[in-house]
Parts: structure tokens; C-alpha cells; sequence
């Protein structure tokens, strides 16, 4: 297993307009590429697992701290941060190896913008590998106004964008405790707290639930936060109804292999049309939460390597 001790040294790499810090393994593999892609709030650490697994397995792995993380830029307009911009960032990174294309893998957030990055650019696409995140159907309601009807304003992708700066000044203030009471694993049921989840979460006394990584681990996320602050990470959630409206000028349909991986017991729920909208997907399903490649690590690698086998890679 990888540690801090052993992670990476990144590069600063320059990419539409910003800078992308990026680690990388397996540079002798070179084209062969695969891109992993981090969610909210995460970091590229989350893939320590899958990197060196990977490698091995003769792959060139790239692993961006997307825009808003990280030592990566920090662009101050919201708009910055819609899914053109976040999958141009990986268009680029792709240009700047002198790649045409790559297998791309997204965990949480990180698997939206890959699902998007599909629809955007196909042809850059080779294919993709999505975890905890299925897609998400456009429907006639913008995403952020659907939410809102069904699970109200305090809802957190909601509270993001009718309260901003709210969550960013409270999470910033309390990251150390914040990340710790989220990364967390095998929490009981509770009843559901009045007010914003997030911010109860930065502000409780007691963490539920089994940590998902070890003191060391969790110290490299609340430096880096400490560090960027959060607000980065949650323009992304500003920009749902932004990409809702983008998303409408393109092929809605997924076209390229995917496998998708969930956890039986993530809170957000597995999709029931995923095969309307990605006819060549493969599901499968692990007995874990949210933080799939980081409760299972060993057991997510076996599922990637051997589903990247069977469809033509490496």
C-alpha cells in the first residue's frame, strides 16, 4: 500500500489557462495512458492505491489536483469551474503528453466530470471507468432547482448556491475536523440534523463510524486544504445549473467501454437507467461506502485491471 511517504513527487503543468499539479507513475509505459480524477473534497492522493497497481500493470498513470485543489490554480471567478473548463483542463493535460486519447477514471465528483468529458469530447475518451457516481440524467429541470424541490434549501449542493461563502468561511475554519468526521466509514443510521450536513459535519464534536484512512493519510488532505481552503472544490457545485444548460447542445449517450463501481453502502443510489444512457457499461459493486477506492483498495484494483484486461488495454 502507498503512504505519504512514497507518494509522487508532482510537476506544475501548464493547461488552458491554468496550472495543474500532477503525479504521475509508470512514465515508462509511455502510451498507455489512464487519468485518474479525484472528487469533492478530495485530492489526488485518493488514488495512492491505484497508482502504483496500475503501473505495474504497464500503464502511464496521470493523476491531476484538479482546478481548485491542491498546489493547482485557484481561478477566483465561479464560472471558472463548469464543466467546460474542468474538462478542458483534462483535454490539455491529454495535449501536453502528446496523447489522443486516454481511459479515463472518476470517483465521486471526479466521475462527473469524466461522464461529461465523455459527452464533450468523445473522441479523446478511450474509455471510462466511474466510481460512486453514476451518470446523471439531464432531465427538463435544472439540477440544482430539482434538488431543491425534492430535498429543500438546506439540502448542501443547494445551501452551495443560494448561501455562498456560508459553508466556505465554516469548513475552512474547522478543515481538520471537518475531513475527519467525513472520511469515515461503517456509520449507523441517524436520524437527519436540521440545517446544512456539511456544516454540521464541520462543526461536530464526535466523529461516527470507523476512520477510512490512517492520522498520517488524513494529514496530507487537511494540508492541502488547509492550505487551498475549500472554496475551489464547491464552485464546481456552483456551476451545476451552468453545466445542465451546457450538457443540452450534446450527445447525452456514453459511447465508449465503461465500467462503473459502487458501493452497497454509498448513500447516493445506483442508477436504474444507467444502461439508457450508457448502453456499453459493465456494473459492478463492492461492499463499502462512498470512499470505494480507499475502503477497498485491493479489491477496487482487482476490478479495474481485470475489467481494463478483458476491453483491449494493456
Amino acid at each position: 500500500m502507498s503512504s505519504a511517504t512514497d507518494f509522487p513527487e508532482p510537476s506544475l503543468i501548464p493547461v488552458n489557462g491554468v496550472e495543474l499539479e500532477v503525479f504521475e507513475a509508470g512514465r515508462e509505459h509511455r502510451g498507455n495512458p489512464i487519468v485518474l480524477c479525484h472528487g469533492w473534497p478530495e485530492h489526488a492522493y485518493s488514488w495512492r492505491h491505484q497508482m502504483s497497481a496500475l503501473a505495474r500493470a504497464g500503464y502511464h498513470v496521470i493523476v491531476p489536483n484538479q482546478r481548485g485543489y491542491g498546489n493547482s490554480s485557484r481561478p477566483a471567478a465561479v464560472e471558472q469551474y463548469d464543466i467546460q473548463h474542468l474538462a478542458g483542463d483534462l483535454v490539455a493535460l491529454l495535449d501536453h503528453y502528446g496523447y489522443a486519447r486516454a481511459t479515463f477514471v472518476g470517483h465521486d465528483w471526479g466521475a462527473s466530470v469524466v461522464w461529461g468529458l465523455a459527452m464533450l469530447y468523445p473522441s479523446r475518451v478511450d474509455r471510462v471507468i466511474n466510481l460512486s457516481l453514476p451518470y446523471q440524467e439531464r432531465g427538463e429541470v435544472p439540477w440544482i432547482d430539482l434538488l431543491e424541490q425534492f430535498l429543500g434549501s438546506d439540502y448542501y449542493m443547494v445551501h452551495f448556491n443560494r448561501q455562498p461563502g456560508m459553508a466556505d468561511a465554516v469548513l475552512d475554519l474547522n478543515a481538520e475536523r471537518f475531513l475527519r468526521n467525513l472520511y469515515r466509514k461503517d456509520v449507523p443510521p441517524t436520524p437527519p440534523e436540521p440545517g446544512m450536513a456539511m456544516i454540521n459535519l464541520a462543526q461536530a464534536e464526535t466523529a461516527l463510524g470507523a476512520p477510512v484512512m490512517s492520522d498520517s493519510d488524513l494529514a496530507v488532505y487537511v494540508s492541502a486544504f488547509e492550505k487551498s481552503g475549500f472554496t475551489g472544490g464547491i464552485n464546481w457545485y456552483r456551476n451545476l445549473d451552468r453545466n445542465w444548460h451546457q450538457l443540452g447542445k450534446v450527445d447525452p449517450i456514453i459511447h465508449q467501454p465503461t465500467l462503473m463501481i459502487y458501493g452497497d453502502r454509498d448513500v447516493i443510489p445506483k442508477s436504474a437507467t444507467l444502461i439508457n444512457f450508457v448502453p456499453h457499461v459493465e456494473v459492478a459493486s463492492l461492499d463499502c461506502g462512498h470512499w470505494i477506492q480507499e475502503e477497498m483498495p485491493e479489491e477496487t484494483n482487482r476490478l479495474i485491471l481485470d475489467w481494463l484486461a478483458r476491453n483491449g488495454a494493456a
